[in-house]
């Protein structure tokens, strides 16, 4: 009887708690009425990048440096429910953020910028600007690699390579199979696939941003010669950086070495139903374009105005003559990676072409993306 008669008064004291709220709410909502809210800034750009190392300026940078006072983006906008603030040119309409590392950060951050009522982005471009571990047999660290195709490297089944059967290839294959596929098998749907397993940008897009940038001149340092030569076995890895196309694997997991690197070849030809083909190795843009899908479904922005630049600060697989343990502890030490500096360098040398010409030319492509 007594506990009955408790839950009685609990009930009525959760009853007038929420009666307060709602008379708070009605308040609130009538205040915010009579509040015209000032007008959304409209962004022509936005250019997203993962992580910064130490401070915005003035130390070793990371990715968003570069851009922050390349770019001039001095006018600050608090962001305390994500990563890192945002910072603008509000004269250009140039906006960078930075996402954080991780696919969950990357969709946290692009899915709540989207909805920040401060900005108008549904014209805006998006610009992924990176870096990336590189295959050797594609191209060189420093280099710079348009996407066409990001393919999610996370979304899967796995058993330990220590109790797959004899005549498996892998332990690591689709959702919903029960074991690896061959050769001659590819996924159903690949522009939209059920779970973000992949996805494909505007091909016009990256192809005219490709045909704008792919003769720049890209920087190369000495230490950069020393570790091509020893890919003596990829022609590719041994030139000096150069702008190509080139499609994404994104996996929150840090992965290195050739079987891996085979993998993520077999992969993404099986995502993207053999029409793509697996040059960087980044962790975030599955998140950035799972968030850009969704924000594009109720008009907040055009997923059609996407382009991802990624750079190869270092190899995703280890030479001749040493093993891929081997090799991640090299380039685990004091040295670090031997391309980080060339490839920051790119990534902001070539985006920041392409984003001159959107600017340039804004009557036009604030209207329709341009293509080749």
């Amino acid at each position: 009887m007594f506990g009955i008669t408790l839950q009685k008064l609990f009930n009525s004291a959760l009853f007038s708690v929420a009666i307060l709220g709602l008379t708070a709410c009605t308040v609130d909502n009538s205040e915010s009425n009579s509040t015209t809210l000032p007008p959304a800034i409209e962004v022509k750009v936005v250019v997203v990048t993962m992580f910064e190392i130490g401070e915005d300026e003035g130390d070793k940078p990371g990715e968003f440096q570069l851009w922050k006072a390349g770019q001039k983006l001095s006018t600050k906008f608090d962001f305390p429910h994500s990563h890192h603030d945002i910072y603008m040119n509000t004269d250009t309409g140039v906006m960078g953020i930075v996402t954080g590392m991780g696919t969950a950060k990357a969709t946290a951050a692009i899915m709540a910028l989207g909805l920040d009522p401060r900005f108008d982005l549904s014209k805006a471009y998006w610009l992924v600007a990176g870096i990336a571990g590189f295959d050797p047999a594609d191209a060189s660290i420093g280099s710079a690699a348009w996407a066409t195709w990001i393919v999610d490297g996370d979304l899967a089944h796995q058993i330990d390579a220590r109790e797959i059967p004899e005549q498996w290839s892998s332990g690591y294959f689709p959702l919903f199979a029960n074991a690896p596929y061959s050769d001659s098998e590819h996924a159903s749907d690949t522009q939209h696939s059920a779970n973000g397993e992949v996805y494909k940008l505007n091909p016009s897009l990256t192809e005219w941003a490709f045909q704008l940038t792919k003769n720049i001149q890209l920087t190369d340092y000495p230490a950069m010669a020393e570790l091509r030569a020893k890919y003596s076995d990829f022609a590719n890895a041994q030139k000096k950086p150069f702008v190509l196309k080139g499609d994404q694997l994104a996996s929150s997991t840090f992965w290195h070495g050739k079987r891996l690197n085979q993998w993520a070849n077999d992969w993404t030809t099986f995502w993207t139903n053999g029409q793509g083909n697996f040059v960087s190795s980044g962790m975030e843009d599955t998140g950035t374009m799972q968030a850009i899908e969704y924000l594009d479904r109720i008009d907040k922005v055009d997923r059609d105005r996407v382009m991802v630049l990624r750079t190869g600060s270092n190899y995703s697989m280890q030479p001749t003559g040493l093993s891929a343990a081997e090799n991640l502890a090299m380039e685990s030490g004091e040295a670090g990676f031997a391309g980080m500096q060339s490839a920051l360098e790119s990534a902001y040398t070539v985006g920041s072409t392409v984003v001159k010409a959107l600017l340039d030319d804004w009557k036009n492509y604030r209207q329709n993306p341009p293509s080749a």
